[in-house]
């Protein structure tokens, strides 16, 4: 298969690598700086390239902000049957335009990244395939992250939306207030270390990419409940309740343990 990959960051180069060992692929970014380090791919660093390279699949890996707009600027160059496909880990406004494309297309989000996962073995992560998304591209998706190894979870949009406020949001806004706070250490312990390393590989992402996960309009509900959680701990701690206390306890790890 002919796959065409937007955008040369990570992600596009992570693909370009594993899909190249059986595909024909094509990878594009407007800096040919960041193309420097791709092998065994054709390289594009102008739009209308793609006519000639005529993908069959066209994977948008570019930046969340810039996901539509990497869109907008590359269809009118590749085929009218070409699957087109995202990976973003925001999903808003993307449901409508597909549609409005009327193209075949597959959304789907592996739920790992360089900044924390394992590149070299991925079986404890994670990837959700959108049921929306056309039969072929799911398939072709299916098999990729079945190679890889990842656990795959078929999704609605709604759903992918309502998942990402309770796995992304919640951890992601738990570190920004831990780190907001946050004095240096000259003797920091093991467990203030990890969450520090915790805080710099998510202040390392891109800022909009945490706007809008943090942003999801399902994200206040989920704070909601860290207030409300929060709130019960602090009138524990206050009052020195040992029994309330080992209550507390008690909930979470079983919450925990599932």
């Amino acid at each position: 298969m002919r796959i065409q990959i937007l955008g040369a960051g990570k992600m596009g180069i992570f693909l370009a690598d594993i899909l190249s060992l059986n595909h024909e692929v094509a990878i594009f970014d407007y800096n040919p700086e960041k193309l420097r380090f791709t092998y065994n791919c054709v390289r594009l660093s102008r739009p209308e390239e793609m006519a000639d390279f005529k993908p069959e699949l066209l994977i948008n890996a570019a930046t969340v902000r810039y996901t539509i707009d990497a869109f907008e600027q590359t269809l009118p160059y590749i085929p009218d049957n070409c699957i087109i496909s995202d990976i973003a880990s925001v999903k808003t406004g993307l449901h409508a335009f597909y549609k409005n494309t009327g193209r075949p297309f597959v959304s789907t989000h592996p739920m790992f990244g360089p900044t924390f996962a394992n590149m070299s073995n991925l079986s404890s992560e994670n990837a959700i395939i959108i049921s929306e998304s056309d039969h072929m591209g799911k398939v072709f998706f299916r098999d990729l992250y079945s190679t890889l190894k990842l656990n795959i979870f078929e999704y609605t949009f709604e759903e992918h939306d309502e998942t990402m406020a309770y796995s992304l949001s919640i951890p992601f806004a738990s570190t920004l207030v831990f780190a907001s706070i946050m004095k240096p250490q000259e003797s920091p312990g093991t467990t203030f270390k990890k969450h520090m390393a915790i805080a710099r590989g998510l202040m390392s992402e891109d800022d909009y990419l945490l706007t809008e996960i943090l942003f999801n309009p399902h994200t206040p509900e989920q704070l909601g409940q860290i207030r409300k959680e929060l709130a019960e701990l602090l009138k524990i701690i206050e009052s020195r309740d040992s029994q309330a206390m080992k209550v507390f306890l008690s909930r979470v790890r079983k919450k925990i343990n599932g």
